[in-house]
């Protein structure tokens, strides 16, 4: 039985696509503008901040697609089911006027059309196009998340005063809060690192993928750790930095690197950062593996050469 109902008349998608389109672009164009100048201006919520990263998957999606649009094309027109499920739960969505769920049926929406036009095939052409969109898509995730990011920020507390110690420094760190020179620094949940972790996972998966390592499930792990690592140590000394700006008093380099454009370059330092430590992965899974049958035949070879000698 078939999942997938065959659309008989072949010319339909190609009159409806500029069509949808077009509705797309004037149900979506005033959010995607409002997230843009959002991110670029820092003039959205705080959490909605969080998914910054949009900035660079959101126009890389719609590079991708744009470069499957041949693949798509030769793709055979059929409409599945659950399709049409998912335009409806989107339509649904986004006349709720909620916020978040108006957000989310963006990728609902767009997952429901590649169901509609092109079933199971289309949805897997434009899998992670779809996951960079969703992924980019503006949640109330940072708020359920942060009431657990408590140990972190005690650890990130932590390790910044006993690193300020180090330089001579009098710090006194209590829970999240780090005393230095009469002044009080606090770890608050969205000091934790969070965003720039987010954004940290969400470039690799573009690099991955760019690369075409995200089929190697060793080589993405390994990567996906060591970015994950690599951003919590870079969040911890942005944390010591400020601690020790804000406790000399020199409050307009904190005001630079917390709120200012020093943090984004910082970010975009440590960003860059990934490429050479993913080429250096790549490098060592590439290596050819050692034969193992060869080296043991050439080393009982050599064994029975000594032998001979020997005797």
């Amino acid at each position: 039985m078939r999942l997938q109902l065959p659309i008989h008349n072949q010319k339909t998608p190609q009159f409806l696509t500029p069509a949808t389109i077009g509705v797309l672009v004037i149900l979506y164009a005033p959010i995607l503008l409002y997230w843009w100048d959002g991110w670029l201006k820092k003039s959205i919520s705080t959490e909605h901040e969080y998914f910054s990263h949009g900035l660079i998957g959101l126009p890389f999606a719609a590079y991708l697609c744009w470069s499957n649009r041949k693949k798509w094309q030769r793709l055979p027109d059929y409409s599945h089911p659950l399709g049409g499920i998912l335009l409806l739960i989107g339509g649904v969505f986004y006349l709720s006027g909620v916020s978040e769920w108006v957000n989310l049926s963006l990728p609902i929406i767009l997952a429901g059309l590649c169901l509609w036009f092109k079933g199971i095939p289309g949805l897997k052409l434009q899998g992670f196009p779809l996951i960079l969109v969703l992924l980019a898509t503006p949640t109330a995730v940072p708020y359920l998340i942060a009431p657990y990011t408590f140990p972190l920020q005690s650890f990130i507390a932590g390790t910044a005063g006993f690193i300020l110690n180090q330089f001579g420094m009098d710090v006194t760190v209590n829970n999240i809060n780090i005393y230095v020179g009469g002044r009080i620094v606090e770890v608050a949940p969205y000091c934790a690192g969070l965003k720039m972790l987010f954004t940290t996972l969400y470039v690799g998966l573009i690099l991955l993928y760019w690369t075409g390592a995200l089929s190697n499930r060793r080589q993405t792990m390994t990567f996906l750790s060591v970015a994950v690592t690599i951003s919590v140590v870079a969040n911890i000394i942005r944390n010591t930095l400020l601690t020790f700006f804000h406790g000399t008093g020199q409050e307009a380099a904190f005001k630079w690197l917390h709120e200012g454009w020093g943090g984004d370059l910082y970010s975009a330092l440590m960003l860059l950062l990934l490429v050479p430590v993913l080429n250096w992965i790549d490098g060592y899974f590439a290596a050819p593996p050692v034969n193992r049958s060869e080296n043991s035949t050439f080393i009982s070879k050599n064994s029975e050469l000594k032998g001979d000698s020997l005797d």
